[in-house]
């Protein structure tokens, strides 16, 4: 009996080894980024009223105008649709350059993230935020800064009030 016992348990024990089967599990994990602009800040506006403006130039400070989530480090880049704001009905032009751009921290920033000088707008890719590290939902602020030192002096227009000059900017967030 105890030999049949033993003989029993050594052919379950046999046919378990025989029965196992390995499966491979992968994570795969593939960058996702996204980048929201601040629904109210879809328009940014820089109001030339007085002699000080002309003088000093004007700036829009916008708090949490950016909203990114990023599953890795990544960049953000803005560009200007070409070199020129384009007057509103009319052909004159301010170059874009005259513009400065900078990014900050926001609210809830990016942990470890490092944020350039002020950049002159360009049409072409300007990093403005560089991190090593992701984030979800984490805020970036944009302040928007014209020109000073009378640089708009002779592109106002007469019978315009205002005269408006325009350009589309682009934001992009790559994986980095």
């Amino acid at each position: 009996m105890k030999k049949f016992i033993f003989g029993a348990f050594s052919l379950v024990g046999f046919a378990t080894v025989n029965a196992q089967n390995t499966v491979t599990l992968n994570v795969r994990l593939k960058p996702i980024q996204t980048l929201l602009v601040a629904t109210a800040q879809k328009t940014v506006n820089l109001d030339y009223n007085t002699r000080d403006d002309y003088a000093n130039g004007v700036s829009s400070n916008n708090a949490d105008h950016l909203t990114i989530y990023s599953t890795g480090g990544f960049q953000v880049k803005v560009k200007s649709a070409g070199s020129t704001l384009n007057l509103v009905n009319g052909t004159k032009t301010i170059q874009a350059s005259s513009i400065q751009i900078k990014a900050s921290a926001g609210t809830d920033p990016v942990n470890g993230a490092q944020y350039s000088a002020i950049a002159p707008l360009s049409a072409t890719d300007i990093t403005l935020v560089t991190s090593t590290a992701g984030g979800v939902d984490k805020k970036i602020s944009v302040e928007y800064k014209g020109g000073a030192a009378n640089a708009y002096l002779d592109n106002y227009v007469a019978g315009q009030n205002p005269a408006v000059y325009t350009t589309e900017l682009t934001y992009s967030i790559i994986p980095q």
